[in-house]
């Protein structure tokens, strides 16, 4: 494949991502059996000022990026376009996915919104333009501090849970299973969707580097 076709599949590949990332959120939110980490936050704080949670997405996602700039972290293309397609990928599915009532719509609405969001996460990251914004954030942190990626991760997560449902977030089953799943599934589809592009550029797939790093139990 030229230079041209790859980099034109990635683009694809990272807009695609992000979108579905936010759609799978948004049947998180629909699910109503609790929220992954960020989420629980942006529902607290939509639920304080009376915005969107895809806007307040956008604008948690500005403010943490400029974070970056003492961390002196540096975006990509695909760390800008995480903050605006991701939220408003959110609240268009929001407005197009019927309200769900009973379990029995509610657990598979759950499941598939973890399992999307996993394969989501394989898409944007593979493509290579960049992590988002909350995950540099972490790898800034690791960075500047010496402790490990998975410890930032957790400090950071259990601030921002705590602090979304002080303000009205929801936990639940669902956070727990997104916390226990999300690890595994976005590492298998981080392998699927790399190991092609990884292969035409000779690198190795399971080479570690900071983003993946993250995905890891």
């Amino acid at each position: 494949m030229s230079t041209r076709g790859r980099l034109a599949r990635r683009l694809i590949q990272l807009y695609a991502g992000l979108a579905l990332y936010g759609a799978s959120s948004a049947l998180l939110v629909e699910a109503h059996l609790g929220l992954e980490p960020w989420n629980v936050l942006h529902q607290g704080l939509a639920e304080l000022t009376g915005l969107s949670i895809g806007t307040v997405s956008i604008v948690v996602g500005a403010v943490v990026l400029l974070l970056w700039i003492p961390l002196r972290q540096r975006p990509g293309l695909g760390t800008v376009s995480n903050v605006f397609v991701v939220g408003l990928a959110l609240d268009g599915t929001l407005a197009l996915v019927p309200d769900a009532h009973g379990l029995a719509v509610r657990i598979p609405l759950l499941v598939a919104g973890v399992v999307l969001n996993g394969a989501a996460t394989g898409l944007y990251i593979a493509a290579d333009f960049g992590p988002g914004p909350r995950d540099g954030l972490m790898t800034g942190l690791h960075r500047r501090t010496g402790r490990s990626i998975r410890l930032m991760r957790t400090v950071v997560e259990v601030a921002v849970v705590v602090t979304g449902f002080a303000l009205g977030g929801t936990i639940g089953v669902g956070t727990l299973l997104y916390a226990l799943a999300i690890g595994p599934v976005a590492q298998l589809f981080l392998r699927v969707f790399a190991a092609p592009a990884a292969s035409e550029r000779g690198t190795v797939v399971a080479a570690p580097s900071p983003g993946r790093a993250i995905l890891r139990p």
